[in-house]
């Protein structure tokens, strides 16, 4: 518990060759709730940084072998999101400046330092780091996001292609069956479930001319034998009709049986009737 608590703290890295200077800035930060990692060197405190995890780095300028200011530009290239800060004295002012400028340094504290004044330091730097780490955060988020929403645009746009597609595919259907429809030699008609008539081939049309969409079937010249009932009322078989001086076996094909739509199919079949013998 203890461990997963300091691996999620907010983490310091105190860098000075003085070990009692070290000892100073943790006694003064040891209740503000840090985890506080701490070197000696500039090369240890790079050594640090490549297995462990930092927020905040405060570095002494005046140091053996590699200044704090060259510290924390070699930190920036290697560990960008770290916020740097140096401690220095006026001697050293103009390095340090030129650091603050390109960037390498986050901010100048003065040193010796004023208590206070460092602690307040340090704790708005890990409020900045805080701010940029949530920005980073949003950042993904709206990457993600973006690229969701992109994703779900092209499934999108592939329905849309195949929901026209299918439509072609069933234009092209559809007028086949109209053609053929068309093209049945003898009369067929169709009626919704109130008799209505609703479809006619070209034959039909010939010989019951009356017939058109959107007329009763009873109303028909020829067909008036319908008016004995709605369609609904009408089985499914075949019906003797006499019609135009002819004689017509009418089959009778209900459909709709799956739909809410009920009507029906009426095929018109010549019946071959014998010549009286001379």
């Amino acid at each position: 518990m203890v461990r997963a608590m300091e691996q999620t703290a907010p983490t310091l890295l105190l860098v000075d060759d003085e070990e009692f200077i070290l000892s100073a800035i943790k006694r003064l930060l040891r209740r503000d709730g840090y985890r506080i990692l701490t070197a000696e060197s500039g090369q240890e405190g790079l050594r640090l940084l490549e297995t462990t995890p930092v927020d905040v780095i405060v570095s002494d300028q005046r140091m053996p072998g590699m200044t704090g200011v060259e510290f924390l530009r070699e930190a920036r290239k290697r560990y960008p999101k770290t916020i740097r800060m140096v401690l220095s004295g006026y001697t050293e002012l103009q390095s340090v400046t030129d650091a603050i400028n390109e960037g390498a340094v986050y901010k100048f504290m003065t040193k010796p330092w004023d208590d206070e004044h460092l602690r307040a330091n340090i704790v708005e730097a890990f409020r900045q780091r805080a701010l940029e780490t949530e920005n980073q955060r949003l950042h993904d988020e709206l990457h993600i996001a973006h690229a969701s929403l992109v994703k779900a645009h092209a499934q999108m746009a592939d329905l849309v292609r195949q929901q026209q597609k299918r439509l072609v595919q069933d234009e092209v259907v559809m007028g086949v069956s109209h053609e053929i429809f068309d093209a049945v030699a003898v009369p067929v008609i169709g009626v919704d479930g109130g008799g209505m008539v609703v479809l006619i081939n070209a034959a039909a049309q010939q010989f019951f001319p009356s017939a058109v969409p959107g007329t009763q079937i009873q109303s028909v010249d020829g067909l008036e034998f319908f008016a004995q009932g709605p369609m609904a009322m009408l089985g499914q078989g075949f019906l003797a009709l006499r019609s135009g001086g002819r004689g017509w076996t009418v089959s009778v094909q209900r459909v709709g049986g799956r739909s809410q739509s009920q009507g029906g199919l009426l095929t018109f079949i010549p019946v071959q009737e014998e010549k009286p013998c001379p």
